[in-house]
């Protein structure tokens, strides 16, 4: 017979629970039981015969892979469940009976283009720092900007004790005490824009990402959702350097 079993923090990863450095972390302090024992570091698991529990929750590996398209309002929050109780993305999307969460994270307050799917091994490469899938956003910042502000913005500052990556910045418009960008990141720090523009004084009066890599936000409404394409897939698959159907090159 053959041997099926896959590292438990592989299969742990590839179900959505949490990265494989983060299901490691989460097996060491007892919070994962196969087959009703408590887990170890090291041990394996045939997804299709072992019981695995986290939490008291049987996880399972979806056998239908849902890829979908949310345009994110202001207000809620990119996490599964909030301990603080604040409106989740997951609230949005109750009509998809697949166990989707989101790829990577929108502040509170930002809104747009979010990518959920039930797919770990694509979602853990879509945010590998390594990938640098590009993401777009709609910028709106005051009182104003100006070309030197843009040319650092373009070049790299430094938040957080490192420089940022060179990124796109185009100014689309201006009026009387604000100024619209567009700006393409190709890295995903923790509220990278609204730190970039802080270390400049501009304020952040709207962040809006229109589009993750090849797939653009459009006309979706705002609270909707739609399935990707099959060739929307295929080219996010291949942004985050998969083959078409999971599984790293």
């Amino acid at each position: 017979m053959a041997d099926n079993k896959i590292r438990l923090q592989k299969f742990l990863s590839e179900a959505g629970v949490a990265s494989r450095r983060k299901a490691e972390e989460m097996i060491r302090n007892g919070s994962v039981k196969v087959n009703g024992s408590v887990a170890q570091i090291g041990d394996s698991v045939d997804p299709k015969r072992d019981t695995v529990v986290v939490k008291g929750k049987k996880i399972r590996k979806e056998s239908s892979l849902r890829y979908i398209l949310l345009n994110k309002p202001r207000g809620y929050v990119t996490t599964t469940d909030d301990e603080l109780g604040r409106k989740c993305v997951l609230e949005l999307v109750k009509d998809v009976k697949e166990r989707i969460y989101p790829v990577g994270r929108l502040d509170r307050v930002s809104e747009g283009a979010l990518i959920m799917t039930n797919d770990g091994a694509f979602a853990n490469a879509m945010m590998h720092p390594s990938k640098h899938v590009p993401k777009t956003y709609r910028v709106t910042v005051r009182p104003d900007i100006t070309a030197e502000q843009v040319d650092i913005l373009s070049t790299g500052i430094e938040i957080d004790g490192r420089m940022t990556a060179p990124a796109d910045v185009h100014v689309l418009s201006k009026e009387e005490g604000r100024a619209v960008l567009e700006i393409v990141l190709y890295e995903g720090r923790n509220r990278q824009i609204r730190k970039m523009c802080e270390a400049l004084n501009l304020e952040v009066a709207r962040l809006r990402r229109i589009a993750v890599g090849p797939v653009k936000l459009g006309m979706l409404q705002t609270g909707e959702w739609r399935d990707l394409t099959a060739q929307e897939v295929e080219s996010l698959f291949k942004a985050a350097g998969l083959k078409t159907g999971g599984g790293s090159k």
